[in-house]
């Protein structure tokens, strides 16, 4: 098969489109051609490495795919060849306490697919039943692709970390990453008002498209949390969607009273400084999570697949111009998500 490999960290330049075996499905396992990948930042945070990691070399990035069945491993029921499905690249054991109490993003032997294990920048993957949802017909391979990740990873921490209630105040730092364009769709869903703090009019514009209610540009309003306590008629937030992580200064002043702060990454670095103050003072609760659970992954896809949640799309590039493709995402001039043609 053909797939994007990597043999060393560094820029887009180690990226390499060239041939690979084609795996075979072991027992329980099911074989998929894939016809759609989606890029998160977390193929290039994997590209560029970090103290600690460890890849089996060459690696394949990616942790978003759909596509169809092509060959089913002994042991697999349920499915059959043709179906169309979307990756859930949450993969746990399934055998851990965690995993046995339906908790599998808290798996004791956790891997996230192209991080820890090679991902779908190729034409063919193998992995384990449970990993999949099947799509109705006709359903489009590439807004699969797009959603599965973020839209997990936003419905397990707003809805099932946060809480979130309709009558709610949402803010979102950031209005075109991934996640966040999820957590606007998904909040509007429910019923909550939804503020987003984006820079400039054009990613504004997007936030606004998804639902956004009200629309803080950084770049006029560096000091948005003022905007936030004034917009909110000087309540603040009850939920602050922050994975940037150094806006947290500003995001703890716009909470509101019983605030809570979610996170499920930081863009902006591993390592900042908080006020403690604001943590106490207004009893903020600061509630990380990563990806979700299975239970988690159906829900949302089919909310995704009966069009109840809208997906942001930006540009297509066929599997061989993965490097275009990352570059356009490090550049952040995306507006929504990037997708790969396999």
């Amino acid at each position: 098969m053909k797939a994007i490999l990597f043999h060393q960290h560094g820029s887009s330049e180690v990226l390499e489109y060239t041939d690979f075996p084609t795996p075979e499905p072991q027992p329980g396992q099911i074989l998929v051609r894939l016809r759609a990948a989606a890029l998160n930042r977390l193929d290039i945070w994997v590209r560029n490495g970090w103290p600690g990691i460890k890849l089996e070399y060459p690696h394949i990035a990616g942790a978003d795919g759909s596509g169809d069945i092509v060959g089913l491993g002994a042991d697999v029921a349920g499915w059959k060849i043709g179906d169309r499905v979307v990756i859930n690249a949450n993969l746990g054991c399934g055998k851990c306490d965690f995993c046995m109490a339906g908790r599998d993003n808290l798996c004791r032997e956790w891997k996230l697919l192209g991080e820890n294990v090679r991902g779908t920048y190729c034409e063919y993957i193998c992995l384990p039943a449970r990993q999949f949802f099947k799509l109705p017909d006709e359903f489009d391979f590439h807004t699969a692709a797009a959603a599965s990740l973020v839209y997990h990873t936003a419905w397990h921490s707003l809805i099932v970390r946060g809480g979130l209630k309709s009558n709610e105040t949402v803010l979102v730092v950031g209005a075109t990453g991934g996640v966040n364009t999820a957590s606007i769709v998904i909040a509007k869903y429910i019923g909550a008002t939804v503020i987003v703090v984006g820079a400039g009019k054009e990613k504004l514009a997007l936030a606004e498209s998804l639902g956004a209610d009200i629309l803080i540009d950084r770049n006029q309003e560096p000091d948005w949390s003022k905007s936030v306590f004034l917009a909110t008629g000087k309540k603040g937030a009850d939920i602050v969607v922050d994975n940037v992580g150094t806006t947290y200064p500003l995001s703890f002043r716009a909470a509101g009273k019983g605030g809570r702060i979610l996170t499920v990454g930081n863009t902006g670095g591993p390592k900042f400084e908080i006020d403690n103050r604001f943590m106490f003072s207004k009893h903020l609760s600061l509630l990380g999570s990563s990806m979700g659970t299975l239970q988690d992954f159906e829900n949302v896809m089919t909310l995704v697949t009966s069009g109840k949640l809208k997906v942001a799309l930006d540009k297509s590039f066929p599997l061989k111009e993965a490097k275009t493709a990352q570059e356009r995402l490090e550049s952040g001039s995306q507006l929504g998500k990037i997708t790969l043609e396999i």
